[in-house]
C-alpha cells in the first residue's frame, strides 16, 4: 500500500467508527453518571440513579403524577430490555400531569433521578416495598414492532431469500 492512501484509508475508518459509536448513544435527557443499581437493591436515599422498566400504571393526584414500574435491566441506549423476568418494581414521581392514556401499561420508560425513600404497597396481597424515585426525567420510548425474516424463522415462498443475511425490519406504531 502506498504512503499516499494511508490518510484516505484512516479517514474512513475514523468516519466508519464514528457511525456505529452514532448508533448505541444515551438520549440526551437521560446521559450523566448514576450509581450502577437495580430497584431490586436499591441504594441510599439520595443516591442518582437510571433505571428503566415496563409501565405497570400511573397515578395522578393534584401535583405530581407516580409511575408504578416493573423493573427491566437496561440496553447500552438505557432502553429497558424486553425480558421474561424483572429486577423488581421501582416507583418514579415528577411534578406535573402525565396523561396515562399516553403512559398506559405496557409501554416502556427509563426514569433519571434521585432515590427517596420508599412506599410499602400492595401487590395482590403481598406487601411490597418499592424503592421511590424523584425523577428530573421521565422518558418514554416509541413503540416498536419487529417483523421477522422467514428465511431464518422457516420457509416462506413469499419471502424466499436464499442468500444474504438474515433482515429484521423495525416499524414504528406511531
Amino acid at each position: 500500500m502506498s504512503v499516499s492512501r494511508l490518510p484516505v484509508l484512516g479517514l474512513c475508518l475514523t468516519g466508519l467508527l464514528l457511525v456505529l459509536s452514532g448508533c448505541a448513544t444515551i438520549p440526551a435527557p437521560l446521559q450523566g453518571d448514576y450509581a450502577a443499581s437495580q430497584p431490586e437493591n436499591p441504594p441510599a436515599a439520595a443516591q442518582k440513579v437510571r433505571w428503566g422498566g415496563q409501565i405497570i400504571r400511573v397515578d395522578n393526584d393534584a401535583q405530581r403524577s407516580c409511575f408504578e414500574v416493573l423493573a427491566r435491566p437496561l440496553d447500552s441506549r438505557a432502553r429497558p430490555l424486553q425480558r421474561d423476568s424483572s429486577e423488581g418494581r421501582f416507583l418514579a414521581c415528577r411534578a406535573g400531569f402525565y396523561d396515562p392514556a399516553v403512559f398506559e401499561a405496557g409501554r416502556n420508560i427509563t426514569v433519571a433521578g434521585t432515590v427517596d425513600g420508599s412506599e410499602l404497597r400492595k401487590v395482590g396481597d403481598y406487601e411490597y416495598r418499592y424503592p421511590r424515585v424523584a425523577a428530573d426525567v421521565i422518558y418514554l420510548w416509541s413503540e416498536q414492532s419487529y417483523a421477522r425474516d422467514p428465511w431464518v424463522y422457516g420457509w416462506d415462498p413469499f419471502w424466499y431469500r436464499p442468500f444474504g443475511p438474515p433482515v429484521i425490519m423495525v416499524r414504528s406504531h406511531r
